[in-house]
């Protein structure tokens, strides 16, 4: 049996169609692995597909610029180049002429080509929305075997990384510019406004990358700062950004609740870990804004020391450490922030009179400390969290840290043995968060409507 694969093109100013053979189809006995198309040969189909269009469409547009649009005069030309156009379906080289400018009208050039003009990044949209998908959601390298091998293209790590820095840049054009303060108006304007919806929630957290610079492979570690906003009315957003690298980092949070629909009269809670990057971040957002410390982290500190302490009840001129520990997260989770800092001062005192030198408590006095810096420099956004969980109010960031593990590990971290470099990392998030949050194609239809138009054609046939 013999199928053959023909297309028929219609031009508005002829009566007959173009018919082209694109492949013909040889099948023998019935079988399993020859049942239907085979996946090489339905990317070679597509490829011949791609290239007969693509050589109409391009032929058509050129005619139509060959006369002048003011005069009507034919345009002569001036010589004739290969333009190499990369798509989903192929690297295409397409004839493309150059013409002479009519002098009927004042022009910068003498001359011009069509296609050059019409098709400046000679990458379509949609090859590069991909790219840029995949390769926000797993390695550079894997994204090139994947789309070679469903796609009849050839791609390399060096173009994938490139378009999407290019993407990546693009997105942070579009960002407002950086302010100390978003908030706009003043409160009797707030009071005009319409009822808002339920408060958002903003839990902001940080992870850590490996850092490279330049040749040095092994240059530490480096911050990214990663939001997550609630309710999940519609859809959970997520931020991230490299903190010592981006310039706009409020920006960047204020522009991600505006897309939550965010009125200056609206409540919004504020929970972090308590760093001062974090804290600096959330300021001057909204006048509703409430700041609050993570149960979390607080938690997760004291059970650190109590880890530590461990054996230390055996000392007989120790007090119990397990026990003040224990009363002094009592404290703070009720909100006494006054207390708790006495009990730790106290405590702390106790361990450095401790006459012998034992490695077990300079540790322990050590971490007290910390905690003592860590829990004053943020007692102004202790809450008293026991009456917040009562009345079923958020108190910590545990949605976070699935976001950070979403946005950086997976990606970045754990088993990628990549390095990064902080400008590397930055674009790279940038894509990666428009991904997780379903808004990348949204933005490349708004960059190119013509996908929005394509897609609503292809539903419009189904």
């Amino acid at each position: 049996m013999k199928i053959k694969v023909q297309i028929m093109i219609e031009y508005e100013e002829k009566s007959q169609p173009i018919v082209e053979e694109i492949e013909c189809l040889c099948r023998g006995d019935l079988l399993p692995e020859t049942l239907g198309l085979t996946l090489n040969e339905g990317k070679e189909l597509l490829a011949r597909i791609q290239k007969a269009m693509v050589t109409h469409q391009a032929t058509e547009y050129v005619a139509q610029q060959r006369s002048c649009p003011h005069c009507g005069k034919k345009r002569h030309n001036k010589g004739r180049h290969e333009l190499i156009l990369r798509s989903l379906f192929g690297k295409l080289h397409i004839g493309s002429p150059r013409l002479y400018t009519c002098g009927c009208q004042p022009q910068e050039k003498q001359s011009f080509s069509p296609l050059a003009d019409r098709l400046p990044e000679r990458t379509t949209p949609e090859f590069r929305y991909l790219q840029s998908k995949w390769a926000s959601l797993m390695s550079y390298g894997l994204t090139v075997d994947m789309l070679e091998e469903v796609l009849p293209l050839h791609a390399n790590t060096t173009t994938v990384v490139r378009h999407i820095h290019d993407v990546a840049g693009k997105l942070e054009a579009e960002l407002g510019d950086e302010q100390g303060m978003f908030i706009e108006g003043c409160e009797r304007d707030w009071e005009a406004l319409p009822d808002p919806d339920e408060p958002l929630i903003v839990g902001i957290d940080g992870g850590y990358v490996h850092a490279r610079e330049g040749e040095k492979r092994k240059a530490g570690w480096f911050e990214v700062i990663v939001g997550k906003s609630m309710p999940e009315k519609e859809e959970n957003k997520r931020f991230a950004s490299v903190h010592s690298y981006d310039q706009k980092p409020k920006r960047r949070v204020f522009e991600m609740l505006k897309n939550k629909g965010l009125q200056m009269n609206q409540d919004i809670i504020f929970l972090s870990d308590g760093g001062d990057t974090v804290r600096n971040l959330q300021m001057y957002i909204s006048p509703q804004a409430e700041h609050l410390l993570d149960w979390f982290h607080i938690t997760m500190r004291i059970t650190a020391m109590k880890q530590m302490a461990k054996g230390l009840s055996e000392e007989k001129w120790l007090p119990d450490v397990q026990a003040e520990l224990e009363s002094i997260k009592w404290y703070l989770w009720h909100g006494n922030v006054f207390r708790a800092l006495q009990k730790v001062e106290g405590l702390d005192f106790d361990l450095s009179c401790y006459e012998e030198d034992s490695p077990v408590v300079l540790k322990v006095g050590k971490a007290l400390s910390e905690f003592h810096h860590y829990i004053s420099s943020n007692q102004n956004f202790i809450p008293n969290y026991g009456e917040r969980h009562r009345y079923r109010e958020i108190i910590s960031t545990a949605f976070v840290e699935s976001t950070v593990n979403e946005v950086i590990s997976k990606r970045m971290v754990k088993r990628q043995q990549m390095r990064w470099t902080k400008q590397g990392a930055h674009l790279l998030l940038q894509v990666r968060v428009q991904t997780l949050n379903g808004d990348l194609r949204d933005t490349f239809c708004q960059w190119y409507p013509g996908m929005t138009r394509e897609a609503e054609n292809l539903l419009k046939a189904a």
